[in-house]
C-alpha cells in the first residue's frame, strides 16, 4: 500500500507514462534508421528502452557497423520527426490529467525527469497542456549519464528541495526504474503496453496496471 503521507515530491517519467509516445519512437527510429540501410524492426527496439537517444543511435551504429561518423545529425533526424508525430498524435495517457489534479490538490511537489530531449519536453507539456502542474521538469540529455543511471533523479529532487528517500518515482521501463531505485527513490512501475512483458519490472516497489489503479489506490 502506498501511503502518500510519506512523500514530499512525485517526479514523472515522460515517454510511456504521460503519453504513449512509445510507439512513436519507434516509427522514428525505423524509418531514420532504414534511411541509412538498416533492417532493424519496432521489436529490435526493445533492447534499448529508456535510453538517451544518443545513447541508442550509438548502440545501434556500432551493433550494426553502419559506419555513421556524424551520429548528431542521426539524433536530429529523429527528434525532428518526434516533434512532428507528437504534435499530430498527443494524447494523454489513461489517469494522467486525474492524477496531477490529485497529487496538486495534496501539495505535493511535481517533477519530471526523462531521457527525452528538453525539446521533446516542450512539446509534450506543449500539447498535452499539463506545463502548470510540475514545479521542475529536466532532460537527461544535459546529465554525463542517462537512465539506468540516477542522475536525472538526483538533479530533480536537488532542485524541487526533496531529500531522494521523500520521492516517489512513476515508471514504464526496466532502465527507469533502475535509476529511480539507485537514486534511492520509491519506484511505481506502470508497464507501457507496447514493451513485451518484463519479470524484472518485479524490482519495483509497486506495480499498476494503469495510471487509474495507482491513483485509486493512493486516494484510500
Amino acid at each position: 500500500m502506498i501511503q502518500l503521507s510519506q512523500y514530499e515530491a512525485v517526479i514523472f517519467d515522460m515517454d510511456g507514462v504521460l503519453i504513449d509516445s512509445e510507439p512513436l519512437w519507434k516509427i522514428a527510429m525505423e524509418e531514420v534508421f532504414h534511411s541509412l540501410g538498416s533492417k532493424l524492426t519496432k521489436a529490435d527496439f526493445q533492447k534499448t528502452v529508456g535510453l538517451r537517444i544518443d545513447e541508442v543511435v550509438h548502440f545501434w551504429n556500432h551493433q550494426e557497423n553502419w559506419g555513421v561518423e556524424n551520429e548528431k545529425d542521426v539524433e536530429e533526424d529523429i527528434i525532428l520527426k518526434m516533434i512532428s508525430l507528437i504534435s499530430e498524435n498527443a494524447q494523454p495517457l489513461e489517469g494522467v490529467i486525474e492524477t496531477l489534479d490529485f497529487l496538486k490538490s495534496k501539495g505535493l511537489k511535481i517533477g519530471l525527469g526523462t531521457s527525452s530531449s528538453s525539446r521533446l519536453i516542450h512539446v509534450v507539456l506543449t500539447e498535452l497542456n499539463i506545463r502548470h502542474y510540475f514545479d521542475y521538469t529536466h532532460s537527461a540529455e544535459t546529465e554525463a549519464f542517462g537512465k539506468p543511471h540516477p542522475a536525472v533523479y538526483l538533479t530533480v529532487a536537488d532542485q524541487l528541495k526533496v531529500k531522494p528517500n521523500k520521492c516517489l518515482v512513476i515508471e514504464d521501463s526496466f532502465n527507469g526504474v533502475i535509476a529511480g531505485l539507485a537514486a534511492k527513490m520509491k519506484v511505481v512501475c506502470i508497464p507501457e503496453k507496447t514493451h513485451f512483458p518484463n519479470p524484472r519490472l518485479a524490482v519495483a516497489d509497486f506495480q499498476f496496471v494503469t495510471m487509474t489503479e495507482f491513483l485509486l489506490e493512493i486516494q484510500k
